[in-house]
């Protein structure tokens, strides 16, 4: 099967989105299928004014079609609702060529951080542009519903899942620091909420890892903590193996794959009980939630850093690409009937 995903969110970007797909064009091979992406690459870019440090693609139309019919995909997804996306989904209407979504990033509670655009507003224009497809893949049970509460159509569970060989226990280093230590990591930027961690009462140390547009004022704000830039693979791996909590203070994520990262090194989560987190922790002994994130990051001190191993160890990438492939092969047959009517 062959599978085209458009998606604007790409290297070098690090953040949930950027892994998640990769990880699936890996997992998606064992199904007898492969990705291509249309991805921001090649195409002119301007700075986005209220997101510092990201980039907008300016995709040209003519351009996007002649990608698409190179490829002559199977199955079309659309990952994000940026630039590329809209003119992907634009395409497949216009043709009237079937194509499913998904629903990874909060971006109407991001905007309201930013400028003062209703998050009702943000919703419609999301709203509209999900409605076009076959299905819109979400990946929490308490996102679909909250979707479905806002009106949205057509919904399908898309899971994700971690790479267990590459983050495990075994790769833990020293990092030279006082313990605890209670780690967080992400983009630095406000809709992560990282000065609720940082302004904690907490023993031992705070490690931030990622990048952004709020680095250098909490950097200014919170000298005591240890700033450690982005890291990668194995090394973001050994990072995350050597903390003692992974702290996850993000109100807005719909999933946030680095908690199962951190769960795979052995390292308990503490978090809000939101939506991604409430998800993922539920009543498994893995992590403490709590409106209080002071008490959840000490009570997950106390957690079985086996017991989080073993839980991540059932959550597969194949499990989240078979899910995946099952949504396109539906919409693939129903292709083939549509182009050859």
């Amino acid at each position: 099967m062959n599978i085209l995903v458009a998606t604007d969110a790409w290297e070098p970007q690090v953040n949930g989105v950027v892994r998640t797909l990769k990880s699936l064009a890996n997992a998606v091979r064992k199904f007898d299928a492969a990705i291509t992406f249309l991805t921001p690459d090649g195409f002119p870019s301007v700075a986005v004014p209220t997101y510092p440090g990201l980039r907008c693609a300016l995709p040209r139309p003519r351009e996007v079609a002649q990608r698409i019919e190179r490829v002559a995909p199977d199955a079309i997804h659309i990952a994000t609702e940026g630039p590329i996306g809209a003119v992907v989904r634009q395409y497949c209407v216009k043709r009237g060529l079937p194509f499913t979504t998904s629903f990874t990033t909060r971006f109407p509670e991001y905007i309201a951080a930013r400028v003062p655009i209703p998050e009702a507003w943000s919703y419609a224009v999301l709203r509209y542009f999900h409605a076009a497809a076959r299905v819109t893949m979400v990946s929490t049970p308490s996102l679909m519903a909250e979707l479905a509460g806002r009106g949205f159509k057509n919904l399908g569970m898309w899971t994700r899942g971690v790479d267990t060989d590459l983050f495990r226990p075994e790769r833990a280093i020293d990092l030279g620091l006082p313990r605890p230590i209670f780690a967080t990591v992400g983009r630095v930027a406000v809709e992560k909420n990282l000065a609720a961690f940082l302004a904690l009462d907490l023993p031992g140390s705070k490690v931030v890892i990622g990048t952004g547009p709020e680095d250098a004022e909490l950097r200014r704000r919170f000298p005591e903590a240890v700033f450690l830039g982005a890291l990668k693979d194995e090394r973001l791996a050994a990072h995350l193996a050597a903390a003692d909590v992974f702290v996850f203070p993000s109100l807005t994520d719909t999933f946030g794959v680095v908690q199962l990262e951190a769960l795979a090194c052995g390292v308990p989560v503490a978090a809000y009980p939101v939506t991604g987190p409430r998800d993922v922790i539920a009543d498994h002994p893995i992590g403490v939630l709590n409106e209080d994130l002071r008490i959840a990051c000490l009570e997950a001190l106390n957690v079985s850093r086996t017991a989080c191993r073993e839980y991540a160890l059932t959550r597969s990438w194949e499990t989240s690409a078979k899910q995946f492939i099952t949504h396109l092969r539906r919409i693939s047959t129903r292709s083939r009937e549509v182009q050859a009517a």
